[in-house]
């Protein structure tokens, strides 16, 4: 059985750290440099390094931004935002991520997926979903959540995992900042439709929201800013917690 994962988020906008409520509402949390060696040391086991606003701005991810938190870090990173193109993802990985994130940009052309998966491999390529329930229908969202399709997710997840995709990373924008625990019907109804590892983000408030993601909605890692990058949780308590509840991580 493999281990759960726990891995902080650093939403970068401005070459700062970030959180906001449901993609609104942004405050500062941070230098990212500072806190990505941070989480290295206290033993995160991973790093997703989000430029949240790239894509809104027409701009490519901050590079020089990317270099110094890979720097810093010995565990996987992953790098996201203003993603377009093959080489977009070469010169990422050339910068130091160990993969990159993927969202717009797959959107409008789902065959990147492919592209950047037979060049760098499944593993290197996740997609990042940002999801909102709009009646009865989980709604993708692009841009960091500025702009709404008319793409039901459940359909979604199955065209990116067919298209050569190694990891979803799944943000639910109603749960987004929230702290009143992940989606746990949508991430059960994402797990019934692919094979690929699910990574859950949006809404973790307590160390219960991550032994539900991770037991009850079946995901395989959980994704987390808030109650890292204030001080309210250690990694290693919750790592202590999950053990705990017989959830299997890494030490």
């Amino acid at each position: 059985m493999l281990s759960k994962r726990i891995i902080p988020c650093l939403d970068i906008d401005n070459g700062r750290v970030v959180k906001g409520t449901k993609f609104l509402n942004i405050r500062d949390a941070g230098d990212p440099s500072e806190l990505a060696n941070f989480y290295n040391k206290e033993g995160a086991d991973e790093l997703v390094f989000l430029d949240i606003t790239a894509t809104h701005e027409n701009r490519k991810t901050l590079i020089d931004v990317v270099r110094n938190v890979s720097s810093q870090v010995f565990i996987p990173l992953t790098v996201g935002g203003g993603i377009r193109a093959l080489n977009d993802m070469k010169i990422m990985l050339e910068a130091g991520a160990d993969k990159v994130s993927i969202n717009s940009s797959a959107i409008s052309n789902p065959k990147l997926i492919t592209e950047c998966a037979k060049e760098f491999g499944s593993q290197c390529v996740v997609s990042a979903i940002d999801v909102k329930k709009i009646d009865t229908q989980w709604t993708v969202f692009t841009h960091g959540g500025r702009k709404v399709t008319d793409i039901d997710v459940i359909d979604w997840v199955q065209i990116v995992e067919e298209n050569g995709a190694g990891e979803i990373l799944l943000t639910s924008m109603d749960k987004d900042g929230s702290y009143d625990g992940y989606d746990l019907e949508l991430l059960n109804r994402i797990n019934e439709k692919i094979s690929i590892p699910l990574i859950a983000s949006g809404g973790a408030g307590k160390l219960e929201h991550l032994v539900d993601a991770l037991s009850v909605g079946n995901a395989d890692a959980v994704l987390a800013a808030s109650i890292f990058h204030y001080g309210e949780f250690s990694i290693k308590q919750a790592k202590d917690f999950l053990r705990k509840n017989k959830i299997q991580v890494r030490l």
